[in-house]
């Protein structure tokens, strides 16, 4: 079974830094692109960056430039570095992968930028 776990949010000011991590397990890790969504209050989730199983990446125009996503096969972890944070960025950040056609989704790690 397909499991998604995230971690590494929190409580950071305008213009700090967070890395977060997510740990995939149940499938083959290797093979599957990954991708970070986030949600704020009363938003829709969006898309935040994606890396293929090759390790290509792409970003969202409001994030480029300040967040970085990679991934550690040997880990089955994807982590997306964030800097340069605004306030605009506080939201659930979650980690996603489609397989077989179904979207899987973790719990999900809060993300909060505020002085």
């Amino acid at each position: 079974q397909v499991q998604l776990a995230e971690s590494g949010g929190g409580l950071v000011q305008p213009g700090g830094s967070l890395r977060l991590s997510c740990v995939a397990s149940g499938y083959f890790f290797s093979s599957n692109a990954m991708s970070w969504y986030r949600q704020a209050p009363g938003k829709e989730r969006e898309l935040v960056a994606r890396i293929s199983s090759g390790g290509s990446p792409n970003y969202s125009d409001s994030v480029k430039g300040r967040f970085t996503i990679s991934r550690d096969n040997s880990k089955n972890t994807v982590y997306l570095q964030m800097n340069s944070l605004k306030p605009e960025d506080t939201a659930r950040y979650y980690c996603n992968t489609l397989r077989g056609g179904v979207n899987y989704w973790g719990q999900g790690t809060q993300v909060t930028v505020s002085s």
